[in-house]
């Protein structure tokens, strides 16, 4: 075990100072190799010390300008501090210099839309839902995405898709639920309802549903 894969063992037993410890003793060792800054830089970022982590990120990429680990870094910073439009930035950046993964098209997508762009994050949510295909959360998001751009037909299969994956996901029946009250089947909208308080007795959107269109189907 490396220096690098110690201190990430010691971050995720919570050992923050035996983190350092290593991590800052690799950066001694390897003062131009940007892991070790990139490293330091995610356990400063844990324990909410931003400053410190962005010079940490900022000492990487002046190594390796094209670091996208870095980038990604720099990004979970601003998106912890709210500032979404320059995490969006960075995590754009992180996917420019090859970071081809599930977790940076996913916070990017979320960042736009926490700026209120949808559609320009629905793009990026549904690569992430390529990439991490068994990820309930990711493909969940995919298919809200989906449905803020009123595409009803695809973000139904793909909630269908995420009750496939569990069943219980409350938020994934209800919302299948709407999604066949658009496509006017208040018989399938009200089944997903029942299923929706089946899996959350408490969730009151789904019970206000449910008596809704049992009240419309009584009438018909």
């Amino acid at each position: 075990m490396n220096l690098i894969e110690k201190g990430i063992e010691h971050m995720q037993a919570n050992e923050l100072e035996e983190a350092a410890n290593t991590f800052n003793q690799y950066i001694e060792e390897n003062p131009t190799d940007p892991v070790g800054f990139i490293n330091f830089g995610n356990l400063l970022n844990h324990v909410g010390e931003y400053d410190k982590a962005q010079n940490f990120f900022n000492r990487a990429i002046e190594i390796d300008s094209k670091s996208g680990t870095a980038y990604y870094g720099l990004g979970v910073l601003h998106f912890e501090q709210k500032n979404y439009q320059q995490a969006a930035k960075e995590f754009q950046n992180a996917v420019r210099f090859g970071l081809d993964d599930a977790d940076a098209y996913y916070m990017l997508a979320v960042s736009l839309r926490n700026q209120q762009n949808e559609k320009l994050a629905l793009p990026f949510f549904q690569r992430a839902s390529e990439l991490k295909k068994s990820d309930t959360e990711i493909q969940f998001q995919y298919g809200l995405s989906l449905a803020y751009n009123e595409q009803i037909d695809h973000a139904l299969n793909q909630l269908l898709y995420v009750t496939e994956l569990d069943d219980q996901h409350a938020d994934a029946l209800y919302n299948t639920a709407v999604c066949y009250l658009h496509k006017e089947q208040p018989k399938k909208a009200l089944t997903f309802f029942k299923k929706t308080l089946d899996a959350q007795p408490d969730h009151m959107l789904a019970a206000d549903g449910k008596i809704k269109v049992e009240e419309y189907l009584s009438e018909g």
